[in-house]
């Protein structure tokens, strides 16, 4: 590599170097996908090993996501002198460690602890990364860039859930936990080697600079889009597992194979997320939650109806991150507009967001399990889809006004 090219700003790479960046960033996302969800194929085992209820068990995919959304922000806000780059060295070694700590994990609060720290970071990590985007590849393909990084984090989720399963039955959950571990050692020290050195958003931030971002109207109706977009998927998603075994009477391999379906239908929703936000932006969602809630509906209505349900659990998977990508370019393009030196902050919001939604569904989720039954689940699931619905139009309607404004 010429010195040159090792200080050099991410627009300045010569473009062998920029796919290389560029395709280290999809296996960050990857590897974070991973990370956050390799517990939910081996939940049951984690249970059994550890004496624990199944909802206890249910609690490394909450906590992680509660500390993911609350640490996410805060830390692209509190840190916005720092140089990028530093950021992304510190975010690697953390996020390492804390891998190391529930690969060896010896108790369930240990277990817990690890994955509080994993989140803790995961979302600053990310964001950090994404914020590299458009220097590599252009403003004008940054929905495409962002989209295929999503793409890799949401096939992580569900490739993590399926052979971590299949580990689980074939050797021992440990060793999904341990293959984690060693996917994040390689993509971060790859990360640190390859990625420039100074960028466009390295110039210093006062925390007052980037907060201005989370006063817009228009920010805050697109957080909640995610947190009911996101959750009306997870009252489902979180209990999957079980779902596909208790309801669908699937076995166990079965199973496996439904979720790694699951997974590359996953991939195209979030190559669709960008494909649609580059053509219609927000006004996509307009129809895309209809169409979920239709589904999720259905699949409360069908119950163990075979393979319809596994059809429309499938019809789910090609929705579940559609909105991703239109909300993200909204949260950026108003950072870029009216809050030029939060643009860390606005990418940070997406996963701040997305794992508040988590969190949100899988505890109602959780809920719906303990009490109705999980085969209800996509009721509960269908009517958060149209609530998410209505939080589209009032964001459509308060950017509509801001741009109205702005041309005046």
């Amino acid at each position: 590599m010429p010195a040159s090219e090792e200080t050099a700003s991410a627009g300045a790479l010569s473009r062998p170097r920029r796919l290389l960046c560029i395709g280290l960033l999809v296996l960050l996302g990857f590897s974070l996908g991973c990370s956050e969800f390799v517990v939910i194929g081996i939940e049951v085992n984690i249970a059994d090993a550890f004496s624990v209820t199944l909802a206890q068990a249910g609690e490394l995919i909450s906590m992680f996501a509660i500390t993911y959304a609350a640490c996410t922000p805060v830390l692209a806000i509190v840190t916005g002198r720092f140089r990028r780059f530093q950021l992304l060295v510190a975010y690697a070694a953390i996020f390492c460690a804390a891998n190391l700590v529930q690969a060896l994990a010896p108790t369930f609060a240990v277990l817990l602890l690890s994955r509080v720290l994993i989140g803790a970071v995961s979302g600053a990590f990310l964001a950090v990364g994404v914020t590299f985007i458009p220097e590599l590849m252009g403003p004008e393909r940054m929905s495409m860039g962002i989209s295929v990084v999503y793409a890799a984090f949401s096939v992580a989720m569900v490739v993590a859930t399926s052979a971590g399963k299949m580990v689980a039955e074939l050797f021992t959950w440990r060793v999904a936990t341990w293959a984690s571990l060693a996917l994040a050692v390689v993509t971060c020290t790859a990360l640190v080697a390859v990625l420039p050195r100074e960028g466009a958003t390295d110039e210093p931030a006062t925390m007052r600079e980037q907060a201005g971002l989370l006063a817009e109207p228009q920010v805050l109706t697109g957080i909640l889009i995610f947190v009911f977009g996101v959750g009306c998927v997870y009252v489902f998603y979180g209990y999957v597992t079980p779902y596909l075994e208790q309801v669908l009477g699937l076995s166990a391999m079965e199973a496996s194979a439904a979720l790694m379906g699951y997974g590359v239908v996953c991939f195209f929703s979030n190559l669709l997320s960008g494909w649609l936000d580059a053509r219609f932006g927000m006004r996509a969602l307009v129809v895309t939650f209809p169409l979920l809630a239709a589904l999720l509906f259905g699949l409360w209505a069908l119950g163990a109806a075979m393979p319809a349900a596994l059809a429309v659990v499938m019809g789910i998977a090609l929705l579940m991150y559609v909105a991703s990508v239109p909300c993200i370019s909204a949260f950026m393009e108003t950072a870029r507009r009216s809050h030029p030196k939060a643009l860390t902050l606005a990418s940070s919001l997406e996963p701040m967001s997305f794992n508040i939604g988590i969190a949100f569904g899988t505890a109602v989720g959780g809920a719906v399990v303990s009490g109705p039954g999980i085969a209800s689940v996509g009721l509960v699931g269908g009517v958060f889809a149209l609530v998410a619905l209505a939080l589209v139009l009032v964001t459509l309607r308060l950017i509509h006004v801001r741009r109205a404004r702005q041309g005046a």
